[in-house]
């Protein structure tokens, strides 16, 4: 009879080739911070180590990697991006110009941002109609329907 244990070597080759291609799709370093503790595991193999202990040297590799080395990793890869809000994200708290007159349901707003939205009135104002001209500003982005609020005139 055939002893498996002795091939153990090919599965922990085929699992760090998984881990790589895996991270090379996902890029977010989890993966390969599994491959480094399947390359330790490896590392216990070629010293002879038993099957299971090879699994608890691959593991603790991998969790100690995946604690200590990506979240410093990842702070530095994320260095250099925007800090500049966008998307839906960049709309709450705009300000703009009423189009057409808005009401509990119905309305047109361009906004700052040059964008013309479908605008509603926000539950919480007292106001039930602004007229075409005042200005307003976004507390919420309801689908493709800005949630507004009138902004209380100067009083100067």
């Amino acid at each position: 009879m055939v002893d498996l244990t002795q091939y153990v070597w090919i599965a922990w080759l085929i699992l760090i080739l998984i881990a790589v291609i895996i991270e090379l799709l996902t890029l977010e370093f989890t993966f390969l911070m599994i491959a480094f503790g399947s390359v330790a595991g490896l590392g216990a193999n070629l010293l002879g180590w038993e099957w299971w202990v090879q699994f608890l040297v691959a593991a603790a590799v991998s969790v100690l990697l995946l604690l200590t080395i990506r979240p410093v990793m990842l702070r530095y890869l994320r260095r250099g991006a925007d800090p500049a809000l966008s998307n839906i994200a960049a709309l709450h708290g705009m300000s703009g110009r009423v189009v057409s007159p808005v009401a509990d349901t119905t309305g047109l707003v361009k906004l700052a941002n040059g964008e013309t939205w479908t605008a509603r009135l926000a539950p919480e104002s007292t106001q039930r109609l602004i007229d075409t001209g005042a200005s307003v500003r976004v507390v919420l982005v309801d689908g493709a329907t800005v949630v507004i609020v009138p902004l209380e005139r100067d009083s100067a």
